[in-house]
């Protein structure tokens, strides 16, 4: 366990349009306390706003977890009764919002454990890239509570129904093939190469119009909250599109058979 010294339990590092978010204790499996809910928020406002950062990965800071879900001893303080658990739901449910509405792709680089609210963590981010034979469970039926709406929401939303009831009845551990099957992780990795193309991969999606990724990632939001036909600000979204210097650089790179250049954030 190799916990980086002089780093807080939350940290961030950026590096060629790629922000990483640091889980920093892995002496406790990156479980969270209530502090680091709050860091995660703080710093993904952050990089919204910064026009250098075009992906944000989340991770644990080395192979031992991405994160095992909260940290036990606040069930018997700040979670202990239901004034005290609402204050916490109520702050790990607005954390996740701003993850959800961060306009650049995020992606959950899982390895070895991804528990309760580790992957409640992971499920809202964009993507999922998990090392091979990791641990994926959400417990709450072993600990006698019931999750929130919207995180059910979009566990139900990646694997249906009938698979959310299993997870969520049985509490019971998912290798990462299964959990690839059921549709909860996106890619798998050999343990040696997990970072190596998570990183590979992220570095692709600098190089793309930022206006086309992030104009994908909020239609598809809008297709998940239930959205059929296009509102005049979607229609417009598109419309601008070919209006921009990255639509006329991407034609000419195309008719020129080079890689294009895109340059709007």
């Amino acid at each position: 366990m190799a916990k980086v010294e002089n780093k807080p339990d939350v940290f961030v590092e950026k590096n060629g349009g790629i922000a990483t978010l640091f889980l920093n204790r892995p002496e406790k499996r990156n479980a969270f306390h209530f502090a680091m809910w709050q860091d995660i928020g703080k710093y993904v406002r952050e990089l919204e706003e910064d026009d250098d950062v075009k992906v944000l990965i989340i991770r644990g800071v080395d192979e031992t977890s991405f994160a095992a879900g909260a940290d036990i001893s606040e069930f018997k303080t700040l979670r202990y009764t239901a004034e005290g658990a609402k204050k916490y739901n109520d702050e790990t449910m607005a954390m996740e919002e701003i993850l959800l509405g961060c306009t650049k792709p995020t992606i959950a680089m899982i390895q070895r454990y991804c528990v309760g609210g580790g992957l409640e963590l992971a499920m809202a981010c964009d993507l999922r890239f998990s090392s091979e034979t990791r641990l994926f469970a959400i417990t709450p039926a072993k600990l006698g509570l019931i999750y929130n709406l919207k995180p059910t929401k979009r566990l139900v939303d990646l694997v249906g129904p009938a698979r959310a009831k299993d997870i969520l009845f049985s509490g019971r551990i998912l290798d990462a093939k299964e959990a690839y099957d059921f549709r909860l992780i996106d890619r798998i990795y050999k343990e040696e190469e997990v970072v190596e193309k998570t990183y590979e991969y992220a570095a692709l999606l600098t190089e793309r119009a930022q206006r086309a990724v992030k104009g994908s990632k909020r239609i598809i939001n809008e297709v998940i909250g239930g959205a059929q036909e296009e509102s005049e600000e979607i229609a417009q979204l598109i419309l601008d599109s070919f209006e921009s210097s990255d639509y006329k650089e991407g034609v000419k790179a195309f008719q020129e058979k080079r890689k294009p250049v895109f340059k709007e954030v």
